[in-house]
């Protein structure tokens, strides 16, 4: 499937991204490749193939041991906040 610059330039509004004249022909002709790629990947027969319960079915995946390895430290980066209250961090109201 093949962009047209009309299209990219759609794309963008609905984006809301600002893409210059000279930057278009680059973003026509990435996106059309991406595009292109998905069709081939869609091309590809997988109907009669079972979806995977797990990607490494049959195989065991290695974990690291579930300890605790760092000591508890919110009290010494808290020194450098503005302003803590209740052990959190109080910030400027944003929205009213």
């Amino acid at each position: 499937m093949s962009l047209t610059r009309k299209d990219v330039e759609g794309i963008a509004h609905l984006a809301r991204l600002g893409i210059t004249d000279t930057e278009l022909p680059v973003y026509v002709e990435s996106l059309s490749k991406i595009l292109s790629f998905v069709d081939q990947l869609n091309a590809v027969p997988v109907g009669t193939i079972t979806p995977m319960a797990h990607p490494l079915d049959g195989e065991v995946q290695r974990l690291r041991a579930d300890e605790i390895t760092e000591t508890d430290r919110h009290v010494k980066y808290q020194a450098n906040a503005p302003q803590v209250a209740s052990a959190l961090y109080v910030v400027p109201r944003v929205i009213e």
